[in-house]
């Protein structure tokens, strides 16, 4: 979800659609596809219009589980597909404080911000 929500962002960034567009869920080559292939597909697109990522603020809107302990090994991991710097990526959840389906425990939410610079 949070890659899912990376890559709309690459791809909104460039006026280029969303992740559905791209890869349909209705595509049976999709299904159960490694979210990290979006990212790299988006970044490829990053790169052919002669850009490149400056920097990422990611949110993880969610009652459970806590992304704390895991935060490190995320901001590490996105740092690497986006081929910047780890200071560069913003990692932060946060809960809905029990509203809405997030907050009833029925889901996981998560959005992302792109600065792209040439």
């Amino acid at each position: 979800m949070l890659l899912h929500a990376l890559t709309d962002a690459l791809l909104g960034a460039l006026a280029l659609g969303d992740i559905g567009q791209w890869f349909p869920p209705s595509d049976p080559r999709w299904a159960d596809a490694d979210s990290t292939q979006f990212v790299a597909a988006a970044m490829r697109a990053v790169a052919e219009h002669g850009y490149r990522v400056n920097n990422v603020d990611l949110t993880v809107l969610a009652e459970a589980p806590k992304l704390a302990p895991h935060n490190t090994a995320i901001r590490a991991r996105i740092a690497q597909l986006l081929e910047v710097d780890e200071s560069r990526v913003g990692l932060k959840a946060t809960t809905t404080e029990g509203l809405g389906l997030v907050g009833r425990r029925e889901g996981i939410a998560a959005q992302a911000v792109v600065l792209l610079c040439q």
